[in-house]
């Protein structure tokens, strides 16, 4: 089972890593809008829950 999930982890990790080109989404190759709101995010806008 530790085998599988570490197989699993690794494609995750390079399916993830996937290389895009600058002003796309690197999964769905979508074209990036002035309005997207990912463009304005902070470090600070991500928390941890219960902190």
């Amino acid at each position: 089972m530790a085998r599988f999930m570490t197989i699993a982890l690794l494609a995750a990790l390079f399916g993830l890593s996937a290389c895009s080109n600058p002003g796309t989404y690197p999964l769905g190759s979508d074209q990036c809008k002035p309005t997207d709101p990912v463009l304005t995010m902070d470090a600070n806008d991500c928390m941890v829950p219960g902190t």
